[in-house]
């Protein structure tokens, strides 16, 4: 483990003076195994599928559907589909008998009652269906930004996920939010229409809404709830590589 963290760090100091498409390139070349890419079709995960595009054969994409996404969020898979030829993107879906256990347990909206029974939920149509997803994966490349939360903010381009075995990569680490768009209008790339109607985060539909202004990136995601809010897709530790 050691001597993972050790490389992790080394790669991680050529990364930083690195382009978004010099980055895709030098982690394709430099480690090993299946690499896996995760998109939610937020306008980190589009601007991603743009660039490593180029790369399709190299990397694999795949996106989970919880059984509870916004249509507009299907709108934008297809038309990103279209737009990218032959480009596949592997859908996950939750297991039928954990989401009727789950509903007969804490009924179809139980997540509004508590936090624990929403995180319950998202392990149940998030969590469950990626570890599926990143199998026998050794890089797992993600759209996190330190921009998004406090929690965020100590990230790394390359970390080790301890609790799914292998390396995840954030290529859009010290991206803004205003480059962003600025690769999107320059590159045409598709976005969810719901994003220039306030919803900069977007998950499923019932705990998903767009932002009041001032607000920050994730104040949209389980608005009812208060500190820390994250789904246990991407857990974090401070300083981990």
């Amino acid at each position: 483990m050691d001597k993972i963290k050790e490389r992790l760090t080394q790669l991680n100091a050529v990364l930083q003076g690195l382009s978004l498409e010099e980055s895709l390139a030098f982690v394709n070349e430099n480690l090993e195994g299946k690499k896996v890419f995760s998109t939610s079709f937020g306008i980190e995960d589009q601007v991603l599928t743009h660039f490593l595009y180029p790369l399709k054969n190299d990397f694999s994409f795949f996106t989970l559907d919880t059984g509870r996404m916004f249509n507009e969020t299907y709108e934008v898979f297809q038309k990103t589909q279209t737009k990218y030829k032959g480009l596949a993107i592997k859908t996950y879906l939750p297991n039928q008998q954990d989401i009727q256990e789950y509903i007969d347990s804490d009924g179809i909206n139980g997540f509004y009652d508590s936090i624990e029974s929403r995180k319950k939920c998202c392990f149940v149509r998030k969590v469950i269906p990626l570890r599926k997803a990143l199998e026998g994966a050794s890089v797992w490349v993600t759209g996190l930004r330190a921009e998004q939360s406090q929690n965020r903010e100590s990230m790394a381009f390359l970390e080790w996920d301890e609790d799914n075995q292998l390396i995840k990569f954030n290529p859009l680490l010290s991206y803004t939010l205003e480059q962003l768009e600025t690769l999107v209008n320059q590159n045409n790339i598709p976005l969810n229409s719901l994003y220039k109607k306030g919803y900069l985060s977007i998950g499923c539909a019932p705990c998903t809404r767009a932002l009041a202004e001032g607000e920050d990136f994730r104040a949209g995601r389980w608005w009812w709830e208060n500190g820390k809010k994250e789904c246990g897709l991407h857990i974090h530790i401070a300083n981990n590589n």
